[in-house]
């Protein structure tokens, strides 16, 4: 422990990401898409003017604002962008939650959550899943300092309906609540078009999923004019430029091209219900999944062996070590190949 870290630094238990493998593996530890972005990408890779660079970007990032808002069917003032959404929602924690009311989220969730908590001292209270292993929407307080939940939720991957959504912010009105959709293309239902009935919700999303640009790391948010004007404060307090020129024209070269972004997602939801049907034949127990990846536990076979298993076989999924998860593997959706590979691996480990 270093003498220069502050004492708040020296609290910090920093949030630890899937592992990025030196060598080569079938890798479905980090929910990444397995399939490349639309070929605008590459297009708009390939003939962007380099002198462009010389130049800081466009602090507004106007640009992609806009093909967001034509995306979503909202007004480009209702439009914040960030680098990957992990940044907006650490912005949205020093906007909205530093209260001296704690702040609701679900016990099972993102696990960055808790380190913006710890990070920037704000209290929260974890609420627990309810027996279908699902977000209690019922249990959050409508005088809480906040709500903030993955719909649909990392890492079980159920997802409420729209109409779920709307029933918990009639019910909760001053807070602000967040809804962070990095996995709704995968088959959730976007609570994007209640930002106008609801004025405190405020909705997150990632290009980094289903846009097949997580290298990129580009995110944003959609709210209300208010909500979206206290992130741009919080914004223009710590770093006026987050969203790089090239970033920006490579995340509306993917906006463009609904074909692809359609065929892309539409792959991985039939690999992974083909996925669902061959490991409950194996004996899995396989929690429904709106998301591009499933959690899976064996009655009969020991997670964490199952996982060093798997390393061994030059594949890698994900287990997260705690008293709650210790039993289940999350495993990303890969190609129809990859995923091929981990049932056969299960085959022989499962025996």
């Amino acid at each position: 422990m270093s003498q220069f870290w502050s004492p708040a630094v020296r609290e910090l238990t920093p949030y630890v990401p899937g592992e990025q493998p030196r060598e080569k593996l079938i890798k479905l530890n980090t929910n990444e898409n397995p399939y490349p972005p639309a070929p605008g990408v590459e297009a708009a890779l390939r003939d962007y003017p380099v002198d462009h660079l010389r130049r800081y970007p466009d602090p507004q990032s106007l640009a992609l604002r806009q093909a967001l808002a034509r995306e979503h069917g909202v007004e480009v003032g209702q439009v914040f962008v960030g680098n990957g959404s992990d940044e907006v929602l650490a912005l949205a924690f020093q906007a909205f939650f530093c209260h001296d009311r704690p702040l609701e989220m679900p016990d099972i969730t993102y696990s960055f959550y808790p380190v913006y908590c710890k990070l920037y001292a704000i209290e929260r209270r974890s609420l627990p899943l309810d027996d279908q292993w699902r977000v209690d929407l019922d249990a959050f307080a409508a005088d809480s300092g906040g709500i903030i939940f993955a719909n649909p939720n990392a890492p079980t991957a159920h997802g409420h309906p729209r109409a779920a959504i709307a029933r918990l912010l009639q019910r909760v009105t001053e807070p602000v609540v967040l809804v962070d959709e990095a996995y709704v293309d995968f088959g959730g239902e976007s609570a994007v078009p209640l930002i106008e009935r609801f004025p405190n919700l405020l909705v997150t999303g990632t290009f980094s999923k289903s846009r097949s640009l997580a290298g990129l790391r580009l995110g944003y948010a959609i709210g209300s004019r208010e909500l979206i004007e206290g992130l741009e404060r919080v914004k223009d307090s710590f770093n006026s430029y987050p969203v790089d020129s090239l970033a920006s024209a490579l995340g509306i070269a993917s906006l463009a091209d609904r074909e692809h972004f359609d065929a892309c997602r539409e792959r991985v939801i039939t690999t992974r219900e083909r996925t669902v049907r061959r490991l409950t034949e194996l004996g899995f127990d396989v929690l429904p999944s709106q998301a591009n990846f499933l959690l899976a536990r064996h009655p009969g076979h020991d997670a964490a062996q199952l996982f060093v298993g798997l390393r061994e076989r030059g594949i890698l999924v994900r287990h997260f070590n705690t008293e709650a998860l210790r039993d289940f593997l999350r495993i990303s959706i890969g190609t129809d190949d990859e995923m091929d590979s981990l049932v056969e691996a299960f085959e022989l480990l499962c025996r």
